[in-house]
């Protein structure tokens, strides 16, 4: 920029571009709008002629709201710009958008002007004042054109406010569209002597003299006089009258020719001495523009193509017109939809300056309250800082600003080449580009050599960081490293060091901090860095490594199968400030290398030594290790325990699959973490170690008695232990325990794990699978949750666990005899105990048992005064005493099942008094006779299931006609019973208020049960006139043999029939439901089953499996089930693939049909 530097307060001499001198509009011959050179001059005079008409127009505009600025203050542009001037030029460093078009001609194009102002002086007053930046376009060399509809509305305000014209404005106007000169109009409006105007002016190329666009001017001309006045009491006085801004007392002549490289002429500023840059400029924003404008209108001009041709506009008024139109709405305007050319270009595309100042001007109006975002370089350096380097270069093909600012030197200081197809010339160009980039990867990428490397390295003099690998690097490599005197790390993976066959490198280095030198084919390395903290030689293939490192730290040699003891040792003792040394699969490493390194690197801390089979830490004094690896280390047994007992400070210790190891006993007050897995001779383990808190002994099988002290120590696992006898364990704040499949563990396991045995917040043990378990007694307060899953030969078990919530006892098949006093269970199920024949069970919080199953049972002591249901099928030996106690005990059952329970009697049936919520009672396959003592007890019964009780007499269900008693009974089984054709009908016909009735396999259903239900229900008072209605909606026979016909007519006195089930009744020959709200139909395996007739509008299911009905039966009786959904035929052989067909055609809802061949 041509500007001084705005820092220090100097003059701007002029508004420079991007070249040094001004950007301005001109018109070129062919009526296209070009740029105009930058060394055109203009006196100031012209100048202040501009700012004082831009004042006025400004003040018009803004006052009648047709010009809304966008921002208060707009930003500086780098072409320079501000003050007055910057009015006067459109496009120079602001932020305001405006209407403004070309004149009217085939080859015009609208222009999309940008433009404001931040100058000093009266001009930044007043436009602090009026919070905008000028909106008046007065190009020089180009034709000023106002929007015909901005022109309309100006002289309709005109007309309304009455304006009358005087007779300077009628002489101002005769001029004007006599096509008279820039002067002749001035002097005509002015009283101050005028000096002659610049050429560009005298020929009147600054106004439109004729035709649409003349008209345009024209018709504002008057209000623009007025306006003048009315800016110049703005500004505290007349223009004429102020001497220093004054621009039509005096104009001073053109100074000096244009330049021979100018298109057009320009005149220079001269700027008022009391303007000054500003103290800080402002850089460009990228400006994104949303979708929708939440309050005004969006207008977007369109070019005109002809003199004649009106100019159109795309209106965009609400969010509903917007999705008339089609256009997706957006929380953020992340990718707004183009606004762009007739060239296709995007305005907010640029390459550069001159492209930014010569881009269309497509005109935006938006109401000042629009959605914007305006993002400053700063906020994008702070946003592109988050960016990896693969993003940011996807942002930088968004616009030009953008590009620019995901260039800067910040976002590269990390040049990573890894694994990437680059060619040489673009690495060194990159390196030549970025000289202060700290970090260098070139590993894996295909265009790397030795020269590139250190190309590199001479372009990057800050480089800290350098990675390479796959390559060849010659000892003039290293020689060159050392000119890179800002290196800090160093790594080299799968190359080949050295030159020749020789492969010996010295490598010489006075910064280097780290050196990564691995998987590299090499025979002899010479280190000599003073600073070096952190060396790794992993996989390579070195046999001899000389150090003179004073200050290492961290030394691996892993995996260095050449490099020998001495070796080892030598590079280890050449560091006395060792902490960390990796050695593993070092075969040659003995015990006299570790006294030595002992003794040398007293500060070690942290040594593996895993796969070296030499090793037995025989002599080994290592006081400060912290963490020891001893994997697969064949030396390593019992006797190296007395070394690691001079381990003090030993955290971590690692000694898997150490064949010789039989027993370990260590007493480290600081070990946290012991592995010991896959050792198949180790037998016993005894540790104290208060800080203990984590324990791996896996696949030892040999191992028999475990003795852990520890204060830490909160979870331990000792799976498939099959040789553990015993266990001794002091961990108080140990809280789960799993020994599954400890087949050896005995019952004095109990011991450690009940309140005394070390173990006092222990809230979940498993023992599943443990055999070696028989009698097992718990007594502690913690325990939640035991398992004891698989354990067959445990017969005795008694619990006294108040907090336990979850048993498991599934396999246990030997069980005798159960304790459970007191325990917080809230559901139990030992039905999986057969042999189960004394319980106790004392729980308050318990609401279900179960018993199924448990024959032999015949103590039950049962106090669970919150128990809801209780099973007790087929536990034959339980009799009345031990029903009654339970009843007394368990006052809360609401259901209870006493299926198959002979013992119980009358007794034990009247004690269900005390069971005042029982609503269900089971008592099928029980020998009672007679069920008066179930009326008396149980008056509240909802459910009686009675099935199979064929010793019922006749007579026993008589008290439950018309209700008289068990009045809110709903639910009756007397299926596969001995009752009578008279008790059964009389059931259906005297008990209207049973909802479901189960009478399967009854021998005595005859036909005569559908003319009962047929026939309105008995009254409950003889003689009452009153219809009943029959509640029952489920009614189950199946397995009937001696029905044939049945028929329910449509008026029948059962409304409400919804479910009938008729399956296995194989005498059925005849079918004839007129049953309107029946939704479940079952007549599978009817086989003499030969007319249906349905009229059941609300059928859903119709199963008819192994029926000989007809297909034109069948497809009769669907005619009437317009809601069928589901349809079963299979094994159906008349109803063939046809026949289908057309069903699916009557009952076009009909959405599972089941046949053969479906199935």
């Amino acid at each position: 920029m041509a500007a001084d530097d705005s820092r220090n307060g100097q003059p701007w001499p002029a508004l420079a571009g991007a070249g040094g001198g001004v950007k301005e509009l001109g018109q070129a011959g062919d009526g296209k709008y070009e740029n105009v050179p930058s060394d055109s001059t203009m006196d100031r005079a012209t100048v202040d002629m501009a700012t004082a008409i831009d004042k006025c127009l400004l003040f018009r505009d803004r006052r009648k709201g047709h010009l809304v600025s966008e921002t208060k203050e707009a930003p500086m542009s780098p072409h320079g710009g501000g003050g007055g001037a910057s009015s006067f030029y459109p496009g120079q460093g602001s932020s305001t958008l405006v209407s403004l078009s070309p004149p009217s001609s085939p080859s015009s194009q609208q222009q999309k002007f940008s433009h404001g102002s931040n100058g000093g002086g009266e001009s930044s007053s007043m436009l602090k004042k009026l919070e905008s930046t000028p909106t008046f376009l007065s190009s020089l060399d180009g034709p000023l054109f106002v929007e015909e509809g901005l022109v309309d509305s100006l002289g309709t305000d005109s007309a309304v406010e009455g304006k009358t014209e005087n007779e300077e404005d009628v002489r101002f106007q005769e001029l004007l569209q006599t096509g008279s000169s820039m002067e002749a109009l001035l002097a005509s409006r002015f009283r101050a002597p005028m000096a002659p105007l610049p050429s560009a002016l005298q020929t009147g190329r600054g106004f439109p003299a004729r035709g649409a666009d003349a008209t345009c001017l024209h018709r504002q001309s008057q209000e623009t006089l007025e306006d003048i006045n009315t800016a110049e009491n703005e500004t505290g006085g007349n223009f004429h009258q102020q001497e220093e801004l004054s621009p039509l007392k005096s104009l001073q002549q053109q100074q000096g020719a244009s330049a021979p490289n100018s298109r057009s002429p320009m005149q220079h500023f001269h700027i008022p001495e009391n303007f000054r840059t500003p103290d800080k400029l402002h850089r460009k924003r990228a400006k994104v523009l949303p979708f929708f404008i939440r309050r005004g209108p969006m207008a977007v001009s369109t070019r005109g193509s002809s003199t004649s041709q009106t100019r159109a506009s795309i209106q965009v008024g609400s969010m509903s017109d917007a999705l008339d139109k089609g256009w997706t709405p957006s929380v953020t305007p992340a990718s707004p939809p183009p606004i762009t050319h007739d060239d296709g270009q995007d305005p907010m595309d640029s390459d550069n300056d001159d492209e930014d100042n010569q881009r269309d001007n497509d005109v935006i109006e938006m109401d000042a309250n629009e959605a914007r975002m305006d993002l400053t370089d700063d906020l994008l350096h702070k946003v592109f800082s988050f960016l990896d380097d693969t993003t940011l270069c996807q942002a930088a093909m968004v616009c030009h600003q953008w590009r620019m600012a995901s260039v800067h030197e910040d976002f590269w200081k990390s040049l990573n080449f890894e694994g990437r197809k680059v060619s040489h010339d673009q690495v060194a160009l990159l390196c030549v580009r970025y000289p202060k980039a700290t970090q260098l990867n070139l590993n894996g990428a295909p265009c790397v050599d030795e020269s590139l490397v250190q190309q590199a390295m001479r372009s990057l003099r800050n480089l800290e960081v350098l990675t390479l690998g796959k390559g060849i690097l010659s000892d003039g490599f290293f020689h060159v490293l050392t000119e890179c005197v800002s290196l800090r790390k160093l790594s080299i993976t799968d190359a080949i060091l050295g030159s020749g066959s020789a492969q010996e490198i010295q490598l010489q280095h006075g910064s280097l901090r780290c050196l990564q030198i691995m998987k590299c084919r090499v025979l002899r390395i010479a280190i000599r860095c003073p600073q070096l903290q952190t060396l790794s030689l992993k996989r390579t293939g070195t046999a001899s490594a000389i150090l003179q490192c004073p200050r290492l730290i961290n030394l691996d040699v892993s995996d260095c199968t050449k490099l020998s003891d001495a070796g080892v040792r030598a590079a280890a003792t050449a560091s006395p400030l060792l902490a960390s040394l990796d050695m593993s699969n070092c075969a040659s490493v003995s015990d006299e290398t570790l006294r030595e390194i002992s003794l040398v690197c007293a500060g070690l801390r942290s040594l593996d030594a895993s796969h070296c089979p030499n090793i037995s830490l025989e002599g080994v004094r290592m006081p400060m290790l912290t963490d020891l690896k001893l994997h697969s280390c064949e030396g390593i047994n019992s006797s190296s325990m007395a070394a690691l007992a001079y381990c003090v400070m030993l955290e971590v210790l690692a000694m898997d699959v150490c064949w010789l190891l039989t027993a370990v006993t260590l007493d480290l007050p600081h070990l946290r973490s012991i592995s010991l897995s896959n050792n198949r001779k180790f037998v016993e383990l005894t540790l104290r170690s208060p800080s203990l808190m984590a324990i791996n002994l896996t696949s030892c099988p040999a191992l028999s008695r475990i003795d852990i002290t520890s204060s830490s120590l909160e979870k331990l696992q000792l799976r498939q232990q099959t040789g553990l006898v015993s266990m001794a364990l002091q961990c108080p704040w140990l809280q789960e325990v799993d020994l599954t499949e400890c087949e050896s563990l005995t019952d004095s396991v109990c011991n450690v794990f009940s309140d005394g045995g070390g173990c006092p917040k222990l809230n979940c043990l498993t023992l599943d699978n443990c055999d070696g378990l028989t009698s097992v007694n718990l007594s502690t307060s913690s325990l939640s949750t035991l398992s004891l899953v698989g354990c067959r030969n445990i017969s005795s078990l008694s619990l006294s666990c108040p907090i336990l919530q979850r048993l498991q006892l599934e396999g246990c098949d030997r069980l005798m005899d159960a304790t459970f006093t007191p325990v917080g269970l809230l559901s139990l199920n030992l039905g999986i105990c057969p042999h189960l024949m004394k319980l106790e069970i004392e729980a308050a919080q318990m609401t279900v048992l179960d018993l199924r199953g448990c024959g032999v049972l015949s103590q039950a002591s049962i106090c669970c005064p919150r128990l809801l249901s209780l099973d007790a099928s087929y536990c034959s030996k339980l009799g009345d005493g031990c029903l009654a106690a339970t009843a007394a005990a368990c006052p809360a059952i609401q259901s209870l099942v006493l299926a198959t329970c002979h013992a119980i009697g009358p007794p034990g049936l009247l004690s269900l008094k005390k069971l005042c919520d029982l609503t269900i009672l089971d008592l099928s396959y029980t020998f009672l006779i007679d069920l008066s003592p179930i009326f008396e007890a149980c008056p509240h019964l909802k459910v009686l299931r009675l099935s199979a009780c064929k010793y019922l007499s006749e007579t026993a269900l008589d008290a439950l006609h018309g209700g008289k008693v068990l009045s809110e009974l709903r639910e009756l089984d007397m299926s596969y019973g001995s009752l009578g054709r008279a008790a059964i009908e009389g059931v259906l016909a005297l008990c209207p208020h049973l909802i479901q009735v189960s009478l399967n396999g009854c021998a005595h259903v005859t036909d005569y049960l559908w003319s009962h239900l047929a026939c309105p229900p008995i009254p409950l008072v003889l003689g009452t006139s009153e219809d009943m209605v029959r509640a029952l909606q489920i009614l189950s026979c199946v397995g009937c043999p001696n029905i044939q016909t049945v028929k329910i007519p449509r008026d029948a006195a059962c409304l409400f029939l919804s479910s009938l089930n008729l399956s296995l009744s194989n005498n059925i020959r005849e079918v004839r439901l007129g049953c309107i709200n029946l939704t479940y139909l079952n007549l599978s395996h009817c086989a003499a089953l030969v007319i249906l007739e349905l009229e059941c509008p609300r059928l859903i299911t119709l199963c008819l499996q192994d029926c000989r009905v007809e297909a034109e039966m069948l497809e009769h009786a669907v005619l009437g089930c317009s809601l069928l959904e589901t349809l079963d035929v299979r094994s159906c052989l008349k109803v063939s693939s046809a026949a289908l067909t057309r069903i699916r055609a009557v009952c076009p809802g009909l959405k599972r049909l089941y046949s053969t061949s479906s199935s």
